[in-house]
């Protein structure tokens, strides 16, 4: 069955980010992913919106994204997968893939898709840790946790040595750490006017643990972050208007913090994964 039929029985959904924002599997963001459509907002504290494309994540992969597809070398971890549109994808290029989020529910609407699926954040012991040949970190998904450098070290984790990362920036050159709340635009955001916690290097949680912290950075601001880990820089591109870094791990570097595979570690379904493995595949 094809991508368009398989969304076309299905319905749509939507994107992702890491286990601090709780806030993603919650309103509004689950009532996006049940409509497949916005409006949805990352809402800055000073009230600044910044907009979510529920609409073009709910869709099949588009021209720019496969721009980054074409580039995925070996098996693939798609990091925050949403709906899973670009797993789907991959699985119909003939990609190994699995897609990671912290929605319940995107996970659920990938497997619906015939993709392959796990509730888990990347900063959770997971399979196939440094084995990974490419890692996907697109839709805004750089700023998972709010600390690029973190995120960049926890990514060579996951990859074997020589492995590629694929990122997208933002268009703009800015280096940017935000405190954000999910918001749908009609006044149905979630945790305004509780107060926060330090919880240590200089980083601020909310209270109620609602609002979470997030980054967006631009393609120079991404190199100055990954040069001191041995991300060497492969190619940049611009396609449909959105911003591409491709990035190599070091093929002699040590991984910093790896984690061992809980004894949970497989997928939440398993026959969505390809039978003809290999003890050297992740998946």
């Amino acid at each position: 069955m094809s991508t368009a039929s398989r969304r076309s029985r299905l319905g749509t959904a939507t994107p992702a980010a890491d286990r601090d924002a709780a806030s993603w599997g919650i309103d509004p963001y689950a009532n996006a992913l049940r409509n497949g459509h916005g409006p949805l907002f990352l809402r800055r504290t000073d009230g600044w919106l910044l907009p979510l494309d529920v609409e073009r994540w709910c869709a099949d992969a588009d021209a720019a994204d496969l721009s980054a597809l074409r580039r995925c070398e070996g098996p693939v971890l798609d990091i925050g997968c949403g709906p899973g549109r670009l797993v789907v994808e991959l699985s119909v290029r003939g990609h190994r893939a699995l897609g990671i989020d912290i929605s319940e529910t995107a996970v659920a609407r990938t497997l619906r898709l015939g993709g392959a699926a796990l509730h888990r954040s990347v900063f959770d012991p997971l399979p196939g840790e440094s084995r990974w040949g490419t890692a996907l970190l697109l839709d805004g998904n750089i700023g998972i946790g709010g600390n690029p450098r973190r995120l960049l070290r926890r990514t060579a984790d996951l990859l074997y040595p020589g492995g590629l990362l694929i990122a997208e920036t933002t268009p703009q050159d800015i280096d940017e750490r935000l405190q954000v709340r999910l918001d749908d635009g009609r006044g149905h955001g979630y945790g305004r006017g509780h107060g926060t916690r330090n919880v240590g290097a200089g980083a601020v949680e909310p209270a109620d643990g609602s609002a979470f912290p997030w980054a967006r950075l631009g393609t120079p601001a991404l190199l100055r972050y990954a040069q001191p880990y041995g991300w060497q820089s492969v190619d940049q591109w611009e396609a449909g208007g959105r911003c591409f870094v491709s990035l190599r791990r070091s093929r002699t570097a040590l991984a910093t913090s790896r984690s061992a595979d809980a004894p949970n570690s497989t997928a939440v379904i398993s026959s969505q994964f390809p039978r003809n493995t290999s003890r050297d595949s992740p998946l």
